[in-house]
């Protein structure tokens, strides 16, 4: 893996919308939460959407890093990925824990951070020894530079407020 490109602040509760595309058998991916903005490693405390070339690359045929993933944990459904070279339209939106991944307009991952359902899949996944995955809070924004060509472009951050009790 290559470098993150960190963005400065820490969010909490957020909207991330940005625009990506891959190369062909490409993979990249959108880290959040992330505890440290010098971390090497994010995927040892950040979730990840995935960014993917499902057909192209190895990591398609596994059902849970595809395009628009909550990686490792989550599978995105629909399937709404566009082919590679073409833009993508991702909106992830964090509030008090829930957290959804949006792919071209489409809801495609729903789940509460720290939920049963949450601990559950997290014990079943590869972070499974991980003690700080998932758990920054708040936590940095990254996009992952795995040695593919990737775009990222119209990226911007919003911070939300807490929605009250």
């Amino acid at each position: 893996s290559g470098d993150l490109v960190y963005y400065r602040e820490k969010f909490r509760d957020f909207e991330l919308s940005l625009e990506w595309k891959i190369s062909e058998n490409g993979n990249s991916g959108i880290f959040y939460y992330v505890a440290d903005e010098t971390e090497n490693t994010p995927w040892l405390t950040g979730i990840e959407m995935q960014v993917l070339h499902n057909e192209g690359h190895s990591d398609g045929k596994i059902e849970t890093h595809r395009a628009g993933d909550l990686y490792d944990l989550v599978a995105a459904d629909p399937v709404t990925v566009r082919p590679p070279g073409e833009w993508n339209e991702v909106l992830i939106r964090v509030r008090d824990n829930h957290i959804e991944h949006w792919l071209n307009g489409v809801k495609v991952v729903a789940i509460e951070r720290g939920s049963d359902e949450w601990n559950q899949l997290v014990a079943a996944s590869k972070f499974a020894d991980m003690e700080r995955f998932g758990k920054a809070q708040p936590g940095h924004i990254g996009l992952q530079d795995h040695g593919d060509p990737v775009g990222y472009r119209n990226i911007r951050v919003r911070t939300l407020s807490p929605q009250a009790p």
